[in-house]
């Protein structure tokens, strides 16, 4: 038998639940106890948490928590792995690596017809994400490493807007992934707040040989949405706007992050939004150009704002293009 077979062996007899020797174990499998030493610390490097006891009744066995747990995965949990370890991937998980590991240990001991099937779901599955560079992925590992052992870095991080930005010390409570970026939250020894960092600007991480404690039942996640979707008391702060469609346009639109959790009312030709001030101020008549006339406009700020928009838009490419520059062919 290969060592795969033999450690599998140890496995189920260990699972048993009787306390094994070395040699009862090299006896049952007709192999040397020098083999059986090698599996048992192939298998403690796996994570199985075998336990050996000296003694006259000594021997291996294997916690019982882990002894009563399934070893092995049904087909439809099988795909779901695979899936998801596909969208991680393609997501830029910082662990990819060990992704790999993972799905390939799935498939290393696999028979055929299972292999053929993990294949077939495997290639039926595709994710597009915009590709990560080398230092983004450096930066999620250790950010997300940091996170895990309590352990503070010292961030440079661009702001965006070409101001310099000091070095901060910056304590990461954890990272989410959202609408195609990575985030970091914790704790900013410069502002001593906790704020939320972009990862692809954050231009050079340091490990220091600080420590932090994350704040008990803190969620990163909870608090980058509160961020993106503050609840204002402020009234003036908020305007409804109702915007009326085609159903599946409206259904498009809703999708959309903001606009899905900002929903309020909705009809089947007709969608109604809390949206803040400042965003309509800013992003929204862009993210609603694209639409073009589909869209029917109730809110007077909005639809002031979309002109406006639309305006400049026009005026920068009328100053590109000049009107009496005349393309080949026109005077035919």
């Amino acid at each position: 038998m290969t060592k795969a077979d033999n450690m599998l062996s140890i496995l189920w007899m260990l699972r048993a639940g009787t306390r094994k020797t070395a040699k009862q174990l090299a006896e049952a499998l007709d192999i040397h106890v020098r083999t059986v030493y090698r599996c048992i610390d192939s298998l403690c490097a796996s994570g199985v948490p075998i336990v050996a006891e000296s003694g006259p009744n000594g021997g291996y066995t294997i916690l019982s928590r882990f002894a009563d747990s399934p070893l092995i995965f049904d087909p439809e949990e099988q795909k779901g792995l695979v899936h998801a370890a596909i969208f991680a991937k393609e997501a830029g998980y910082p662990h990819s690596d060990a992704l790999d590991r993972a799905t390939d240990k799935l498939k290393r001991y696999a028979n055929e017809a299972q292999l053929e099937a993990l294949e077939r779901h495997g290639v039926g599955l595709s994710v597009i994400y915009p590709p990560l560079d080398g230092a983004y992925r450096s930066y999620l590992q250790e950010l997300e490493q940091a996170a895990g052992q309590g352990r503070t870095l010292e961030m440079t991080y661009d702001k965006g807007r070409g101001e310099p930005s000091p070095s901060r010390l910056f304590d990461p409570y954890g990272i989410v992934y959202w609408k195609g970026s990575w985030y970091a939250v914790g704790h900013c020894g410069y502002r001593e707040e906790v704020r939320s960092f972009r990862v692809d600007r954050i231009r050079e991480l340091r490990q220091t040989d600080r420590s932090f404690e994350r704040p008990a039942s803190f969620s990163a996640k909870d608090y980058l949405l509160g961020q993106l979707l503050r609840d204002s008391a402020d009234q003036a702060a908020w305007e409804t706007v109702r915007i009326h469609s085609q159903e599946q346009v409206l259904n498009e639109l809703c999708r959309h992050w903001l606009f899905g959790h900002a929903l309020t009312c909705r009809e089947p030709e007709s969608a109604t939004f809390k949206l803040e001030r400042s965003t309509l101020e800013t992003y929204v008549p862009y993210f609603l150009m694209p639409y073009g006339t589909a869209l029917r406009i109730e809110s007077p700020l909005l639809v002031r704002r979309m002109r406006e928009a639309c305006s400049r838009l026009l005026a920068h490419y009328e100053a590109v293009v000049p009107t009496n520059d005349t393309r080949e062919g026109d005077d035919e």
